[in-house]
């Protein structure tokens, strides 16, 4: 696996994507002191990385504030045709975005291929869905006035990103922002910098002017204080965990920031006895197993119709085990290492926990050969609802079966959760369908399907999974301000 990844990253064309600055004000900084990024496969340091301080935060805050005015004022074309050339060359370099992906945050080579091609279909949607921010006129109340709204941005945007989706969760954030008028500050995960930074390189080249997109590397626990408590960040944006998430925003209060939070997942998926059990097991590979379990979206509870459930459990384990494990790199791997130790720990405890509660382990389990951050996919049949695994995010290859017999029981049971991001519908009833996705207390559900995301779609969750949405038309609206302007005395102009 060593060589594997050696090879990848000696074969890249664009060298620079390895150097590790920081982009601040238009600059690269490289000096001071630096951190490792190490392959979640192999542990090995592929490259390392500035870690920015308070007084290159202030910089960059200083640099956005400088920089708004003139991007503010661009018309929404002229930003919209940087954004695209943006997209456009990121297409350019799938293949070498891709490869720094895998090779820092662990997953396969394909997803990685999927995830720069997700990314740049935001840029491309903002910058057409910034030309459309319409205001309103308004009846009027007052003899001889008009009354419109104007929707205006808000300002310097700070933004802070997770390690599963490193390219991702940037573009869907920052290019909604950019396109309506905002200089963003992007900080992005420890683990998973290289591809932020690649971002930024490609920006400037596209002439995206310096303090309109910057990323500050570092620990962005550290980071975040000072923008927290500085008046002209206007907005953050964040996705990760509920307990940061509320940490964020509480201490955001302070300075009154407008703050969306796209948080944690607990997704159950439903599987009712008329569904064909293929369609069934395809959907659940899909929804369970795609970076390789760590993902916000990923089935965590599998609620299965009595009637089906033996004959469900035997197909299900049949797939699970055609599953291969290995380094992202190789192109047969279905699942790579987890991107953090953390989380494999996490897997192997809420495996430990449903074994000794009396779950039966059907497929995987065992610690893989490869040992470290690697987790074998793993299906534990007959879990019940007081085990960990049914009450916490897994974040990791780990499925687990609950067997259910009514339709208003395994709604209840679905919705007894403080996270509310996405649900999984599958049935051939048309009506229990749309019973179902009334019910279940979600911001997304998907009904015979897992394939669910996409930049037309409100991305965002209920209850202690966030507020605000991302994509869509509605994503903009986390970075504009609403203006009401009176015009009186028109009798008389």
């Amino acid at each position: 696996m060593k060589e594997l990844a050696k090879s990848h990253l000696a074969s890249l064309r664009r060298r620079d994507f390895l150097e590790g600055a920081a982009y601040v004000d238009g600059r690269w900084i490289s000096s001071g002191e630096r951190q490792a990024i190490v392959d979640p496969a192999t542990g090995d340091e592929i490259a390392d990385v500035v870690r920015c301080d308070a007084k290159q935060v202030d910089i960059a805050i200083a640099a956005a504030q400088r920089a708004f005015p003139a991007w503010r004022d661009l018309l929404p074309a002229q930003r919209g045709g940087l954004l695209r050339k943006w997209a456009e060359r990121m297409r350019d370099h799938e293949e070498e975005l891709a490869t720094l992906l895998t090779c820092e945050q662990g997953k396969p080579l394909r997803e990685a291929r999927y995830e720069i091609g997700y990314s740049a279909a935001f840029l491309d949607w903002f910058a057409a869905e910034a030309e459309r921010t319409y205001g309103e006129t308004i009846p009027s109340h007052k003899a001889h006035s008009l009354l419109l709204t104007r929707l205006q941005p808000i300002g310097v945007v700070a933004v802070v990103t997770p390690w599963n989706f490193p390219s991702a969760m940037i573009m869907r954030k920052a290019s909604a922002a950019l396109a309506v008028g905002c200089p963003v500050l992007v900080m992005p995960a420890p683990e998973t910098p290289l591809s932020a930074l690649a971002l930024a390189r490609i920006a400037q080249e596209v002439g995206i002017p310096g303090g309109v997109f910057q990323v500050i590397t570092g620990n962005p626990a550290e980071l975040s204080e000072q923008v927290l408590r500085d008046t002209r960040v206007r907005a953050l944006s964040f996705t990760g965990s509920t307990a940061v998430g509320r940490l964020l925003l509480g201490r955001s209060a302070k300075t009154l920031k407008k703050v969306s939070l796209e948080l944690g997942g607990h997704a159950p998926f439903l599987i009712f006895d008329d569904c064909p059990i293929d369609l069934a097991v395809q959907g659940v590979i899909s929804a369970k197993f795609a970076t390789s379990g760590q993902d916000c979206l990923a089935a965590n509870r599998i609620y299965v119709q009595r009637p089906m459930y033996d004959l469900f459990v035997e197909a299900f384990a049949a797939a699970v085990g055609q599953l291969k494990v290995g380094h992202g790199l190789d192109p047969t791997t279905d699942i790579g290492p987890m991107t953090k130790t953390s989380v494999a720990d996490k897997c192997r405890t809420h495996i430990d926990d449903a074994l000794s509660h009396g779950a039966r382990l059907v497929a995987g389990g065992r610690i893989h050969p490869s040992g470290g951050n690697f987790v074998s996919p793993t299906l534990l049949a007959d879990v019940s609802d007081n085990m960990l695994i049914a009450r916490e995010e897994t974040f990791g290859p780990i499925a687990a079966l609950l067997p259910f017999d009514s339709e208003d029981e395994v709604l209840d049971r679905a919705n007894a959760s403080e996270m509310g991001l996405a649900a999984y519908v599958y049935t051939q009833d048309l009506r229990r369908a749309l019973r179902a996705s009334e019910r279940l207390e979600y911001g997304m559900v998907g009904v015979n399907t897992a394939s669910i995301t996409g930049p037309p779609i409100p991305f965002g969750g209920w209850k202690q999974s966030g507020q605000g949405r991302e994509g869509s038309r509605h994503g903009v609206s986390e970075f504009l301000e609403m203006k009401y302007v009176c015009l009186g005395d028109l009798a008389a102009l």
